[in-house]
């Protein structure tokens, strides 16, 4: 009887889970197209807001501001063809390295994944419903236990759950579900006065510092991701301009640096793709802003002047690469190349310049379940993703080798290549990190 019951369970859940992913990868298919340059089931639009009768405070706020994206079911067709299933390797921690499970993510940006990294739909279906049970559980409890969401999410969150595991990684949203709306809410007319407060007004209230701040970051939105159709919006624009500037505003010691503007762009993806499920997009720009506000807190130095932060962890890549693979530093330091040439951007922009995007939400996840580790670890990241290239690296002299790490040839990057670039971190992580007076500075 007890055998039977669970059956049944386990059938039930499986359905539960099948119905979800269904509804979710519509609204995926629908994010995708946009990042692809697709139309959306219609055109993105921002059309202003009625205000919420119930809420007064947000009749304080600029009605100029709050809005809405709004779009036509007509052409959802348009946006349904092209989906591909690829299946990837994922690495899971903190198991062992060999520890591999298998993951699928639905995708729409063309191409297939190699036929070794390929499994039956069956294999897939079961093993995906596996991992979302498992997230399941997490949040079923009366307190999510964080220790355990990292553990699971840093080998890959399924994409419906991103938005709600992302929040809770970083602290913006509080484990305890009692607690999660009304703080988000409170959070997100945070966000709104403080729009209304230092956006929303006309230059000649700003101090020159704010109108250049406000000037740079207008001219850097234009530039981020630029071959991503869906940042090249005007109205997307305008969302990365409020963020950064509200951010800049609030964080003085750093103000504005080149390169946030690329930290805010996974963000955006991630809560567009619940904007989808009825969000309103100040919501979405409000989750950004406070999440990039908790990521960066525990990369300050990274963005204040000189950026110590960043030539503190450059030096300890270079002092990892030496110890890993000491034929490839030898070379590099023989001609004549330095690791700030090439490793600042990596760790100013969190290699989303590096790697394809549709990539870096996957990315993010790791880095985010490292919590307040992720600084150092980005080093063993930097360190496994620069030596993917080992051998091609010894072959180049100083003008290749700048020219070969400028261009990386990443852009027909899988899953399965990035799961190798995260599986070699983690290793090497084992192995180094508590060693004696391992990568001093």
């Amino acid at each position: 009887m007890e055998r039977t019951l669970s059956l049944n369970k386990r059938q039930e859940d499986e359905r539960n889970v099948a119905t979800v992913d269904s509804r979710f990868n519509q609204t995926l298919r629908n994010v995708q197209g946009l990042l692809k340059g697709r139309s959306m089931p219609g055109k993105i639009l921002l059309s202003r807001r009625v205000d919420p009768p119930d809420i007064a405070n947000l009749k304080k706020l600029s009605s100029n501001y709050r809005r809405s994206f709004s779009y036509n079911d007509a052409s959802r067709r348009d946006h349904t063809s092209g989906a591909v299933e690829e299946e990837f390797q994922s690495t899971s921690k903190p198991n062992s390295i060999a520890n591999v499970s298998k993951l699928k993510v639905s995708t729409s940006y063309g191409g297939s994944a190699p036929e070794e990294t390929c499994m039956s739909t069956m294999g897939a279906r079961a093993t995906d419903s596996a991992r979302v049970t498992k997230f399941t559980k997490v949040f079923s409890g009366t307190v999510v236990i964080l220790d355990r969401l990292r553990e699971l999410a840093w080998s890959g969150v399924p994409e419906y759950m991103r938005p709600k595991v992302w929040r809770l990684l970083l602290g913006y949203a509080p484990p305890n579900p009692d607690r999660r709306e009304g703080v988000l809410r409170r959070r997100r007319l945070e966000y709104l006065d403080c729009i209304s407060q230092y956006y929303d007004i006309p230059d000649t209230e700003r101090s020159d510092d704010e109108v250049n701040m406000l000037r740079q970051i207008g001219v850097d939105c234009p530039r981020t991701v630029p071959d991503v159709p869906f940042f090249q919006q005007q109205q997307v624009q305008k969302s990365l301009e409020r963020i950064l500037y509200a951010w800049a505003i609030r964080h003085p010691a750093s103000g504005y640096v080149q390169g946030i503007n690329d930290l805010v762009t996974p963000f955006l993806v991630v809560f567009l793709s619940e904007y989808l499920e009825g969000d309103t997009i100040s919501n979405i720009e409000a989750d950004c802003y406070g999440c990039l506000s908790k990521l960066l807190d525990g990369m300050q130095d990274h963005y204040t002047f000189a950026q110590p932060g960043i030539q503190r962890l450059v030096f300890k890549l270079k002092e990892l690469v030496r110890r890993i693979d000491e034929p490839v530093s030898r070379h590099m330091e023989d001609q004549g190349l330095e690791f700030l040439q090439f490793a600042f951007r990596w760790f100013n922009c969190l290699l989303i310049r590096e790697i394809p995007f549709h990539l870096i939400t996957r990315l993010w996840d790791t880095y985010l379940a490292e919590g307040d580790a992720l600084p150092d670890f980005l080093v063993y990241i930097f360190a496994s993703f620069l030596l993917t290239w080992s051998d091609k690296l010894q072959k180049l002299d100083f003008q290749e080798l700048v020219m070969f790490l400028q261009h990386l040839p990443t852009q027909n990057w899988t899953h399965q290549e990035l799961e190798m670039v995260l599986s070699r971190a983690f290793m090497w992580h084992s192995m180094f990190n508590n060693s004696p007076r391992h990568l001093a500075s």
